[in-house]
């Protein structure tokens, strides 16, 4: 992964895996400090303790999210000979 990349990964049932460059920050625009941390997870379930930080709850209460990217279906040409 390039070094200025951020590559945001959607884990089946759990957190939401934030890698790269991060800048964080609420809604008053206060900044978290994440000094140290290549990679930060966040809450998707919204049971965490910690949020908006994920602390593993999403375990214990059976969160189910298995969203995923959908699958590039390859055109036929319409001048394409048929089989």
């Amino acid at each position: 992964m390039p070094e200025n990349e951020v590559k945001i990964t959607v884990r089946l049932n759990g957190s939401l895996r934030v890698e790269g460059p991060i800048k964080l920050v609420d809604a008053n625009g206060n900044e978290w400090d994440l000094t140290g941390k290549p990679a930060i997870s966040l809450c998707r379930c919204g049971h965490s303790a910690n949020k908006p930080f994920c602390d593993g709850t999403h375990k214990t209460i059976g969160f189910q999210a298995a969203e995923l990217a959908p699958v590039a279906v390859p055109t036929i040409a319409a001048d394409a000979p048929k089989p």
